[in-house]
């Protein structure tokens, strides 16, 4: 959970969950799981838990500390729609966005069934951008959410 980052398609990454599960084939070699387990393998506090999901709820107010407007990527180390993640949790990860609006916020999720599902309990606003990625032909359905 850095404000800089290598990601040449953004500016920084926030992390308000880490950890994940694969859910298709596209996850078989996440950067994440590899990089959760070297920072757990470092100490750092937010991978305790290796690659195992957790709320990180001490990083709720970051974006807020940030001056400077930027893109920021959120939860490059996880799925903000991971079934796991209560919606009331990733309600709170909205409204931190709606209070630091001066980013621009890019989500991606491979789980768009949960997108759909959520989304009209999220506030939406321009510069809250989301995508969904997709691997191959086989998940087609993607799309068409």
């Amino acid at each position: 959970m850095g404000q800089r980052t290598a990601i040449e398609w953004t500016e920084a990454t926030w992390n308000p969950v880490t950890g994940c599960t694969k859910i298709s084939p596209g996850c078989k070699h996440y950067y994440a799981e590899r990089l959760a387990l070297r920072l757990q393998a470092m100490g750092q506090n937010n991978y305790a838990n290796g690659f195992k999901l957790t709320l990180q709820p001490h990083s709720l107010e970051l974006p807020l500390k940030w001056k400077k407007r930027q893109k920021i990527f959120v939860n490059s180390m996880s799925d903000l729609f991971h079934k796991s993640v209560p919606v009331e949790y990733i309600q709170r990860v909205f409204d931190a966005m709606h209070r630091a609006n001066w980013h621009q916020y890019q989500i991606l999720t491979k789980r768009s069934d949960r997108l759909l599902e959520l989304d009209p309990l999220l506030q939406w606003e321009p510069h809250i951008w989301m995508g969904v990625s997709v691997e191959n032909a086989d998940y087609t359905f993607r799309i068409d959410h």
